[in-house]
């Protein structure tokens, strides 16, 4: 796996769980759980675009619905 810069996916820091996405410079999009940091995910860079324009257009509302802010 490449050097990898991981960037927390909130600003809130008083989280204690969440989500890090990386860019490698590969062609590939690494996430993984700050609290399980061993366990990585790798997804290429055309999918994590059409999963971002997808969350942007509200196509996965349905599974927040129902949970408060």
């Amino acid at each position: 796996m490449p050097e990898l810069n991981w960037i927390p996916a909130t600003d809130d820091e008083t989280m204690t769980e969440y989500l890090e996405v990386a860019f490698g410079g590969d062609g590939n999009v690494y996430i993984r759980e700050n609290i399980n940091p061993e366990t990585v995910v790798v997804t290429t860079e055309k999918k994590w675009e059409a999963f971002c324009l997808g969350v942007r257009a509200g196509e996965f509302d349905h599974f927040v619905e129902g949970i408060d802010d």
